[in-house]
């Protein structure tokens, strides 16, 4: 009985411009370079799979998958093509019914696997010079239903999907397979320690130089996964799973690779779970609202935020739950609601004080201090200051003491909250003391791969056009436009050249 068109392979099909005949003829040598000689597809079998639904079986979805990324110049999975991914016993599907490709939540079995095809073919394109960037978001409130339910509960821990040294199924053919084996405590050790270097490196440099070194050892990590150890080690493996993902989805975001990011970000909050912790996974969720309020989605934000609040347990702690209502303010700026925006700040700032310290922070928490908690107060005032002037001044205030605050090491930070700084005085009508704070940003610029300060960079010289009279002003509007790498002129929102 016929499915149906494959929409999501025939629209895949039709944006790579190959005609049926060509893909059969590279789906074979492309099986053949990865070690199945014996494929034999054809023009007709291609048909079947785009016009009638026909799901063909491994190596051929891995090998589409493969194909359709290093063409489109974007990771394409599995799932994106419209195909179920296969998994070691199945439940016979009533005749008719089609489980969701991308139905979330997954299986541990099947996180592992998407998690170790994503970054082997996000890694593919690293290698030959190609972006990730045709793809789009999710909407957050299509990932909040997805979820919400899931995250609410605690993991069925893999006993039932595999006993001890036993692996999970692995796809029969990917790029970058890491065949599973077992570890042990030192090995983990060593990853979770690899994690608070790249995590420096991040929060000092920037996502540019070394996101593909975290994405090449998550990797590594997912196909540790595939080899089912004892629960604690496996929890921890989770964790360090979780905390590259967010990492690697961190810094993707951090050079405009938005889609991919937020591919990270999913991921991070399953592995997060499967460890059984779910506040980080409500923390990896907050970085897919802090991406849609980038982006211009402060709507998206809050739905994600309801979950990541919601979901992250009791047991998580107040600064913890401080930072993720940090989150929550700046989509509530975004959208003018200053009033719930305040409110929202005075119960960050009361759950950050009433944390005592007694119990240790995660490492994943440890750079949100208080530092950071005046930097993301700076950054919701100076955001709600595009709707309402008066909040110019608490924008100032608090920048001000961010970079009192912070220690070593943390430039990119410090770039924000000069940018901060330097476009509430602008809004303020102070333009001496913006043009002051402005050039200290300027000054870090070229020592950080973060294309998020170029994209505030670009606000805070929209702000400079009623300015553009006084001589120090155009001297600073010509400063950021060579300081901003290839990109064109900025315009208002209007879109007139400002």
């Amino acid at each position: 009985m016929s499915k149906g068109p494959n929409t999501r392979l025939n629209d895949l099909f039709g944006l790579a411009g190959w005609s049926k005949g060509e893909l059969a003829r590279m789906v074979n040598r492309q099986a053949a370079a990865m070690g199945h000689p014996q494929l034999a597809t054809d023009t007709s079998r291609v048909r079947r799979w785009i016009d009638t639904g026909e799901s063909p079986r491994e190596p051929v979805p891995t090998v589409l998958a493969a194909l359709f990324t290093e063409r489109l110049g974007r990771v394409v999975t599995i799932e994106d093509l419209g195909f179920v991914r296969q998994r070691r016993t199945t439940k016979r599907q009533p005749d008719g019914a089609q489980e969701n490709p991308d139905g979330m939540p997954w299986a541990p079995e099947r996180t592992a696997a998407v998690l170790t095809e994503f970054t082997g073919m996000d890694l593919m394109l690293n290698r030959r010079g190609l972006m990730g960037a045709g793809a789009v978001l999710t909407a957050g409130s299509a990932l909040t239903n997805a979820m919400h339910d899931w995250l609410h509960t605690d993991p069925a821990h893999a006993k039932q999907a595999a006993g001890f040294g036993e692996a999970f199924q692995a796809d029969p053919a990917s790029y970058d397979r890491y065949e599973a084996a077992p570890i042990g405590s030192e090995e983990i050790e060593a990853l979770e320690r690899s994690v608070d270097v790249f995590r420096a490196w991040d929060a000092s440099r920037g996502g540019g130089l070394q996101r593909k070194a975290v994405v090449g050892q998550l990797n590594e990590v997912g196909g540790m996964l595939a080899y089912h150890h004892p629960d604690h080690l496996q929890r921890r493996l989770w964790g360090v799973a979780a905390n590259l993902a967010v990492l690697a989805g961190w810094m993707s975001h951090d050079v405009g690779l938005e889609p991919t990011a937020q591919k990270y970000f999913v991921i991070a909050a399953h592995a997060a779970r499967e460890g059984g912790d779910r506040p980080r996974a409500g923390e990896a969720l907050s970085r897919a609202a802090r991406q849609m309020v980038h982006l211009g989605k402060p709507n998206e934000a809050l739905d994600l935020m309801k979950l990541a609040k919601s979901g992250s347990g009791e047991q998580t702690l107040p600064r913890t739950r401080a930072m993720l209502h940090t989150v929550e303010a700046w989509a509530q700026a975004a959208m003018g609601k200053g009033q719930a925006m305040r409110r929202t700040l005075g119960e960050a700032e009361e759950l950050f004080v009433s944390d005592k310290g007694d119990v240790p922070p995660p490492s994943w928490m440890q750079h949100f201090d208080e530092a950071d908690l005046h930097g993301m107060q700076a950054l919701a005032y100076r955001t709600l200051a595009d709707h309402d002037a008066s909040a110019a001044p608490a924008a100032a205030r608090h920048a001000k003491e961010a970079l009192r605050l912070r220690g070593e090491g943390y430039q990119r930070s410090q770039i924000f909250d000069y940018i901060s700084l330097a476009s509430a005085c602008f809004i303020a009508d102070d333009p001496e003391q913006a043009d002051r704070y402005a050039r200290l940003a300027l000054v870090s610029m070229n020592e950080t791969s973060s294309h998020r300060t170029w994209d505030r960079l670009r606000e805070m010289y929209r702000l400079t056009g009623q300015y553009a009279g006084y001589a120090r002003i155009e001297d600073l509007r010509e400063e950021i436009e060579r300081a901003l790498p290839d990109s064109p002129r900025p315009r208002s929102p209007r879109g007139t050249e400002v």
